[in-house]
């Protein structure tokens, strides 16, 4: 079973992949084999062979999404890519930041701290429910373009909500109007088939150890070569002004911080050949089909409407079900894990609580019907 290649505790039914993602037994050897070679000789390692290994790692990664190898800088996680972005940015008072109302937490309170100290504002768009046609979304935002607009700012595949967005639409108008667009792509490698040259941002961050299961703490900022002359590193090193003839600033200056261990950065192809391996259009395929059921049934079970059509067009191995009014959703959350081992998010957005199912390779129908099991026994009765 493909569980098997999994670390996971026994007993444990997880369907949280979405949150911290979960790396197969082979890559995380690969990842320990690194480790202990830098433990081996540090020096050799981190001073000798660092630049060329990254190198490799990194075009590598960048054949996957589709990319130049020196448009794309490892990072230690999409947040943290993203903070590169926005905090190199000149905003001024009245700049405004235009967004959505399903962003992610982390990054809403970076632009919420950073519009504190600048006096720009960040505008979160509501978006219309059900999340059923893509022009209606692509609408909702751009109506809250103004003159003082200068970045937008969109997740890719929404964190609280699950729901892929138009961001090729919205990124094609920003470049028309001169916006600077940045995508939050935190969930989409390895969970869709991600073209980010295609995608055109002018900045995207994305996850490695989410769905493409490297081990925690791989990430990749991408920057179109215009724009890589707006970043500035969060850290100044020995990577700021490099001398090398030939050498990049955008990769020097964020790939180089002071000692760390890269060793996860270095696992990513690892993780690559460990999806070619096994199929992992089907194994999504797969996955697609355990979420489909398990809406259904969720649906069935709570009578609520989900808030977007079932179709690959709007999710695919991670779903956000709306529950009924009155769910207690950190009961719930603590209910499912204490009496039944089960491991998923319970969360509340626009009012409301939802519960967001994952499905990755390691999952089989048995979870599903103790999630169910579980949720029968803890919600509450709406008859």
């Amino acid at each position: 079973m493909m569980r098997d290649q999994f670390l996971l505790r026994d007993g444990v039914v997880f369907l949280n992949h979405g949150s911290f993602g979960a790396c197969p037994r082979p890559v995380f050897e690969h990842y320990q084999a690194l480790q202990r070679e830098l433990e081996a000789q540090p020096l050799e390692f981190l001073d000798r062979r660092y630049a060329e290994q990254l190198a490799v790692a990194r075009a590598r990664l960048a054949g996957f999404l589709n990319c130049g190898a020196n448009d794309l800088v490892f990072v230690t996680n999409a947040t943290s890519g993203l903070n590169v972005v926005a905090r190199s940015l000149d905003l001024k008072p009245g700049d405004e930041i235009l967004s959505t109302d399903h962003e992610y937490g982390a990054l809403d309170r970076t632009w919420q701290f950073l519009c504190g100290k600048s006096g720009a504002k960040y505008i979160r768009r509501e978006l219309p429910q059900p999340l059923d046609d893509p022009a209606a979304i692509v609408e909702a935002v751009w109506s809250g373009v103004t003159e003082r607009t200068k970045v937008l700012f969109i997740s890719h595949l929404t964190s609280p909500t699950a729901v892929i967005l138009p961001v090729k639409e919205l990124v094609d108008r920003a470049r028309a109007a001169g916006l600077i667009s940045i995508v939050d792509g935190a969930h989409a490698p390895g969970q869709l088939d991600l073209d980010v040259s295609a995608i055109g941002a002018d900045f995207y961050a994305g996850n490695c150890h989410k769905w493409m299961m490297a081990p925690k703490g791989a990430a990749f900022l991408h920057a179109r070569p215009e724009v890589q002359g707006l970043l500035e590193p969060l850290v100044v090193s020995w990577g700021w002004q490099p001398v090398k003839p030939g050498v990049s600033r955008f990769i020097d200056e964020q790939e180089w911080s002071g000692t760390r261990d890269p060793s996860a950065w270095l696992s990513v192809p690892a993780a690559i050949d460990f999806m070619e391996q096994n199929d992992w259009p089907a194994q999504r395929d797969r996955c697609h089909g355990m979420i489909l059921n398990v809406r259904e049934e969720i649906t069935a079970l709570t009578g609520q409407a989900p808030i977007c059509p079932a179709s690959r067009d709007w999710f695919v191995q991670m779903h956000a079900l709306p529950l009924p009014p009155g769910t207690n959703g950190p009961a719930l959350q603590s209910g499912l894990w204490d009496r039944f081992n089960i491991e998923i998010p319970v969360m509340e957005w626009g009012g409301r609580c939802y519960i967001r199912p994952s499905a990755q390779g390691y999952n089989q129908p048995a979870d599903y019907e103790a999630l169910l099991h579980g949720l029968r026994q803890l919600l509450p009765r709406t008859d």
